[in-house]
């Protein structure tokens, strides 16, 4: 398939609001792809991403590269006629030598072969790759109108590809299965019932980390009672996702985002090693604690997570273990010594865990229909220095990349993840500094973002000195340091945990409403925008 076509349905979805007829548009590109190495490519292009999901080119260069950073939309000019002559392969392969490229003279190299294939290109197309690479397409093309688009290429329920790309954690993959299914060795078309037994075949493995279940919120103990009943209730830890995953003497532990992260953790990889088990997949929290037990600000978890150590094998000789070690607590098990437990009751799934994990490394967890026993443990972990509860449904399966009514966590304040669409530069004692933050919950229906407010508290000095380095990189168009003046739009990438005291009407945001005194509490590098919070769930919490 030439990438001008993929061009072209991409200008057909960014231009449309209609989620129906965005599903539309991919699902009839994706029917026509023949090769079935290029689903892959197709489904990774629309979505926004890369195969190889970074290839070591950062936005200067692409500026640098192209001479010109405003590029317009990604499909102006592009038609369906095939126009162009690069293809979906090629320029996957060219992504993936850019990517491989490394040691003396690599950056050169990466220059060298991306001018190449952006040589080839011609307009329409060079806007689509510029806008691909900088992880900026923004043409509402989101998970969830992507996992339709696939199932309705296919010819199966939306479900089905659902739960397949749950536990799978690649959507590209699962669409090459379901597509290349569409077809029997004799040339027939297949019937449905072969397609979805192909996406059954998507099973948990060990080893092969799956999406992690999610919670939605409450504002109180007694709201989130209220929907779940009986409740298994568990202390919500303010630290780094993980899934460890052990067979026999294989330990792999990774992150929310998939990320393998093994090498930096090896006391989590210890522990792994030590449990009652010899197979296993345990969803759990892992986080830095003081000597008196409680918690370091997230940012020293999530620094030492993110230590890739130091030249000549700190890591391997444990320095940044011993400054900052790591504790986890376990919550849920996934698999045990071949049983298959994600479709098991929650209560089930938590006995088990117990019968294989040590008593210090369990999360602390109570079981209750009692508001009152409920509110004595939250307060409890409150006091501990944690962030609240998750409240768990006893008789709930484990919905990998779900969020849901399932799980619903609590906490003393209500907090959204929203993302920062723009900054203003300060005034008086920061002068020189990007202040003034505007803030966007995630729009699943355009794949855009909805401005809900401004602020510049809660920022101490060194998050004011981070976030004008790093909005300074995300800047769309880029901005100079020494500009000083104005509003900073920058790309929608980056995370912010938000406090606030209260959601009100306003005439003056597009979403029609407003956050009362909101507050950065910190940002959340480890979160995508992508799982950033709703325009809708904001909505939700207006009382008028």
């Amino acid at each position: 398939m030439l990438l001008s076509d993929v061009v072209f349905t991409s200008g057909e979805v960014a231009g449309t609001a209609s989620r129906r007829a965005k599903i539309s548009y991919i699902a009839g590109l994706l029917a026509r792809v023949t090769e079935a190495d290029e689903v892959p490519v197709a489904v990774a292009f629309l979505s926004g991403d890369l195969t190889q999901r970074q290839i070591g080119v950062g936005y200067a260069a692409l500026v640098d590269l192209t001479g010109n950073a405003d590029v317009g939309d990604a499909a102006d000019g592009a038609g369906p006629d095939g126009s162009g002559s690069l293809t979906l392969s090629e320029t996957d392969s060219v992504f993936g030598a850019i990517g491989a490229a490394g040691g003396p003279g690599s950056q050169a190299l990466r220059r060298e072969l991306l001018a190449g294939l952006l040589s080839r290109a011609t307009d329409a197309e060079r806007r689509f790759l510029f806008r691909l690479i900088a992880g900026d397409l923004r043409q509402g093309a989101l998970e969830g109108v992507m996992v339709e688009a696939v199932a309705q290429a296919a010819g199966v329920p939306a479900g089905e590809v659902r739960r397949a790309h749950q536990l799978r954690g690649s959507l590209p993959e699962v669409a090459r299965a379901a597509l290349a299914a569409r077809t029997t060795a004799d040339g027939e078309p297949a019937a449905e019932a072969a397609i979805i037994e192909v996406l059954r075949g998507f099973t948990l493995q060990v080893g092969r980390p799956v999406r992690p279940m999610l919670a939605g919120s409450a504002p109180t103990i007694e709201a989130a009672l209220a929907q779940i009943s009986p409740a298994s209730l568990d202390w919500k830890i303010d630290g780094v996702r993980i899934q460890i995953h052990k067979d026999g003497r294989q330990v792999g532990v990774f992150t929310r985002t998939l990320d393998d992260i093994t090498a930096r953790v090896p006391e989590l990889a210890e522990l792994a090693l030590s449990l009652d088990v010899g197979a296993a997949v345990i969803d759990g929290e892992a986080i830095a604690l003081r000597a008196d037990g409680r918690p370091h600000p997230f940012q020293v978890t999530s620094g030492r997570v993110a230590s890739q150590g130091e030249p000549g094998g700190a890591e391997a000789s444990g320095a940044p273990r011993r400054a900052v070690p790591l504790t986890a607590f376990l919550f849920d098990l996934l698999y045990a010594d071949g049983l298959d437990l994600i479709d098991a009751p929650a209560s089930e799934r938590f006995r088990r865990l117990a019968a294989i994990v040590p008593p210090a490394q369990l999360i602390p967890r109570i079981v209750t229909t009692d508001p009152q026993r409920a509110r004595e443990f939250f307060d409890d972990a409150v006091a501990r220095g944690h962030e609240g509860v998750v409240v768990k449904a006893v008789d709930a399966p484990y919905g990998a990349g779900r969020r849901g009514g399932d799980w619903i966590k609590v906490k003393p304040r209500i907090t959204l993840d929203l993302v920062i669409l723009a900054a203003e530069w300060g005034h008086g004692r920061r002068t020189g500094l990007l202040s003034n933050l505007h803030l966007g919950a995630r729009d699943p229906a355009t794949g855009g973002f909805v401005m809900l407010g401004k602020t510049f508290k809660g920022l101490t000095d060194a998050m004011l000195a981070w976030q004008t380095q790093r909005l300074l990189e995300l800047a769309d168009p880029p901005a100079p340091a020494v500009q000083q003046h104005g509003v900073v739009r920058v790309r929608p990438e980056l995370v912010a945990e938000i406090a606030f005291d209260g959601v009100q009407a306003s005439k003056r945001y597009p979403g029609g409403v407003a956050l009362r005194f909101a507050r950065v509490l910190r940002y959340r590098t480890d979160k995508s925008a992508a799982e950033a919070d709703t325009i809708e769930s904001v909505q939700a919490l207006w009382d008028g």
